[in-house]
This record gives structure tokens, sequence and C-alpha cells, in this order.
């Protein structure tokens, strides 16, 4: 292998043939033994007010085309009727809270025992709770505690309501984590919500409720 004098691998944006040489000087450098250069410091964002936070979140929601309704806890169990509108039958995890259903017209169907793929096809909406939601990335994460159930729920009926208490929120992604690593290590997936499903994968042709739900509906709770 030649060696020689390399170029400084840089931090500005670069064209493809300068990433690719960048890459290879990486690379030159290690099979040579050469020290391996520090890493740029991970971007930290300022630390923003609750009210900064709550506007964040909403903000990020409605951009991915989400609905978000933000009441007081006396009013959840309305805003939830009110979010599954027309649905006929919501399914619900075993560990839902039961106020949160007070008031609907929606048949609930519990999980448990634990429904079929076919039966979750045949039934409209989900609602559940969530473990944390992200600020910045409008995110949702769900661990699948006892008010979330088993990840089939949150994808497979086409519209999920989701209850988010405003001291689930946090700002970034790292202060998220750190809510959900003892879930982690007990084993429990997680799965980001960031709007209703969609991918462009096949020819750049948007198509939507591939994955998951077409349709997300946010109930932001407050004290």
């Amino acid at each position: 292998m030649t060696t020689g004098t390399l170029p400084t691998p840089s931090s500005t944006p670069v064209s493809t043939a300068q990433a690719r040489l960048e890459m290879l000087t990486l690379i030159n450098r290690a099979v040579a033994g050469a020290e391996r250069p520090p890493l740029p410091p991970y971007p930290v964002s300022a630390p923003q007010s609750q009210a900064e936070v709550l506007h964040q979140f909403e903000d990020r929601i409605l951009d991915y085309k989400a609905a978000l309704t933000r009441v007081p806890a006396s009013g959840a169990a309305q805003a939830v009727a009110a979010a599954l509108g027309a649905v006929r039958r919501v399914v619900v995890p075993s560990g839902l809270p039961a106020a949160w259903l007070e008031g609907g017209s929606a048949e609930v169907v519990r999980d448990g025992p634990a429904l079929t793929h076919a039966e979750l096809d045949s039934i409209e909406a989900v609602l559940t709770g969530c473990a944390v939601a992200v600020s910045e990335t409008g995110t949702l994460i769900l661990d699948h505690g006892p008010d979330q159930g088993r990840r089939a729920l949150s994808l497979i009926p086409d519209l999920h309501v989701c209850v988010v208490r405003e001291d689930q929120l946090v700002q970034t992604v790292p202060q998220a984590l750190a809510r959900v690593a003892a879930s982690v290590r007990e084993g429990r997936p997680l799965t980001w919500i960031s709007g209703g499903s969609a991918t462009s994968d096949i020819e750049l042709v948007r198509v939507e409720g591939v994955h998951g739900p077409r349709r997300l509906h946010v109930v932001l709770v407050g004290d």
C-alpha cells in the first residue's frame, strides 16, 4: 500500500470525491497505525424553558401532519373521545387507565388475551400511553409498558391515539434515552413514532400506512 502526505479530514461539507478521499485517508492511517483524530464534539442544544419545550413539541407534531390536542388532566377522556371521532372499535392494552375511556362511544376491545393480527387489522384505532416524548424531534417513544401494550397494537390499526403527560416530555433525544434506559436493560423493545407511517422507498412515490398507522393523534395532558 502506498503511503505519503495525506490530506487532513475536514468537518465542513465536501463533495462525494472529497468524502471518498477522506474515508480512504482514514483507512490508510488506521492501517499504518496512526492515531485516530478526535471526533468533533456532539452538538448540545441550549436548554429551553418548559413553555418552549411544549411549543416546540406541538410545532413538530403538526409539522408531521399529525394532530395534537392539549388539555388539562380533567379533559383527557373528552379529548380522547374527540380524537377517536366516528371510530366504531378501538383496541387498548390491558393496562390502559380506565379514566381515559370514560364517555367514549367506540366499542373498546381489550388486548387480553392477545388478539391475532387479523383481529387487530379489523379494528380501526388503537389508544395507548407512551414512555417519553421528545420535543426537538416530535417523537413518541413507547417502551411497551402496561399502558402501551405489545408492539403489534401500535403498528396495525389505521389510527393511533396516544396520550402523553406533560411530565413525560423532554427536550432532547439523550434525555429521552436516559428515561428509557431501564426498559432497555430489561430487554423491552422500543418503538419510536414521528408522525404517521409513510415511505418513499419505491421510486420515491410516497405511500402512507405501510409500516404502521397512517394517522396519529397526540393528546397532551397537563397537570
